[in-house]
């Protein structure tokens, strides 16, 4: 069958006189708005920057990495040209025979005419750009041109292996352009992101923070109001198509129907971009999550995917669903002291789904309900824990826990205000027998206070400070 030409199927954007159309979706289903972003302030960061590169946007498919660039683009440049390798792969022969920047644009313009190059107004967008690596190498050719703008996308850029022996082959000379970019993480929308999507205004974000330099109490219709978007964000999530389908139809079931739609779509890239010897193994370290969430003890155990699983022979497979943006490590620490990272254990982690509201798709049915009416504690403790882990994961934060034999266990482990402080979110009264233990003993854990996040005010017990789960966003200062 003939292939169409790129003349045929290419898109361009630009503007004119004329309204703009709205960038493309991921999915057939189009977005009527654009959710705020905090990626916006980078964008405008990268921007000023008189000695910025070509910029490439890393991070887990379906994030809103291709409409939060776009919109950047068109608001800030009077020309975009928007390439899609995934949805096009005929735009790579614009990189080929050669990456030199006006040989590109001749390609270009013989299969888009009206296409403007004009230099400091026109910005490409080069999207998917993880299955073209010959026009990822070409960026260092453009920062040398320095003429035009450049800004990318890529879903698997972390992985290794990402291209098949197919596109290796037709893809001689291509490396990642070291020294000739710059990268930036996007992740799917935080909490805080969600709560600017349900109208929450600057005074009341204000406010929190007020409450909780103060150590006051929040208004009770507020705290109302809070932990149910709080219920809701974690059936939810944070992917861009989901948070819209919810907050059009406000139907759970569409919701799940989306989210599983994407896990699939994750499956898919493990069997299509995964090197051969990791694809079964990939595909069973992430259906065993669930589960492995849901023990007592939630260490991740290569038993626990199959049967006498031993970590040589899955350590890869876990790293590449890791690398592409969907799990993340909270790594055992050998003491509660700082640096973290300096005391963690390299083969005790947990494993957690980087968006909450997927790991609650992959449940049983009926988790949804329960959470909306404000239980949790399923799974034991896994909803919390997760919650806890997406929250103060799209913050940039690593994630550290503290576990000694004998039963001993503090949830999480953070930098807060210069000091260790252990994070308890699974306790429903009091705080656990671990955490009054490790207070108990300053001298032998070196932790003075800690912080106990779940459904409930603000409020502090000695060394213990009670905060509600909703202001875990929050605990930025390090």
């Amino acid at each position: 069958m003939r292939q169409k030409s790129p003349q045929k199927r290419a898109r361009l954007h630009k503007k004119s006189s004329q309204k703009r159309a709205r960038p493309p979706q991921k999915s057939s289903q189009k977005r009527d708005y654009m959710f705020k972003r905090k990626i916006e302030s980078t964008f405008q960061s990268w921007k000023k920057d008189p000695f910025h590169k070509p910029l490439v946007v890393k991070g887990v498919r379906q994030c809103g990495k291709t409409s939060s660039v776009l919109d950047f683009a068109h608001k800030n440049f009077k020309h975009v040209v928007y390439l899609d390798f995934r949805e096009h792969p005929e735009y790579k022969l614009f990189f080929t025979p050669n990456l030199e920047v006006d040989s590109i644009l001749m390609r270009i313009s013989a299969a888009i005419p009206e296409a403007e190059f004009v230099p400091g107004e026109t910005c490409f967008v080069f999207d998917e750009i993880q299955d073209c690596p010959l026009a990822r190498g070409s960026l260092k050719y453009f920062h040398l041109d320095g003429r035009y703008e450049v800004m990318c996308t890529g879903s698997l850029l972390g992985v290794s292996g990402y291209s098949d022996s197919e596109e290796r082959r037709h893809s001689d000379g291509a490396s990642i352009p070291v020294g000739f970019e710059d990268i930036v993480d996007m992740f799917p929308m935080d909490f805080e992101e969600w709560l600017w999507a349900n109208g929450i205004r600057e005074m009341h974000f204000e406010y929190l923070k007020r409450c909780l330099r103060s150590i006051t109490p929040v208004d009770e219709a507020l705290h109302s109001t809070f932990r149910e978007l709080l219920h809701q964000y974690v059936i939810v999530g944070g992917m861009p198509e989901v948070v819209d389908i919810f907050m059009k139809t406000k139907l759970i079931g569409k919701v799940l129907a989306v989210q599983r739609r994407i896990i699939e779509e994750y499956k898919s890239d493990m069997i299509k971009y995964a090197p051969a010897a990791f694809k079964s193994r990939i595909r069973e370290c992430f259906e065993s999550i669930p589960s492995q969430l849901a023990r007592e003890y939630k260490k991740f155990t290569y038993s626990a995917v199959r049967t006498g699983g031993r970590g040589r022979d899955y350590d890869g497979s876990l790293q590449w669903i890791e690398d592409a943006g969907i799990i993340r490590r909270c790594y055992n620490v050998e003491i509660t002291e700082l640096p973290l990272d300096g005391h963690r254990i390299q083969n005790e982690f947990k494993v957690y789904m980087a968006d909450i509201g997927l790991l609650i798709s992959m449940l049983e049915e009926g988790t949804q309900i329960s959470i909306l009416q404000g239980d949790l504690l399923g799974y034991n403790g896994a909803i919390y824990e997760n919650l806890v882990a997406d929250i103060f994961g799209k913050t940039g934060r690593k994630l550290y826990y503290f576990h000694k034999d004998g039963g001993l266990e503090l949830d999480f482990l953070m930098r807060y205000k210069g000091r260790c402080v252990p994070v308890e979110c699974k306790a429903t009264t009091g705080n656990s027998k671990s955490m009054r233990t490790v207070l108990n003993h300053p001298e032998k854990y070196h932790v003075t206070s800690a912080l106990k996040l779940g459904d409930y005010n603000i409020g502090k017990n000695g060394q213990l400070l009670t905060i509600p789960m909703y202001m875990a966003f929050l605990l930025t200062d390090a």
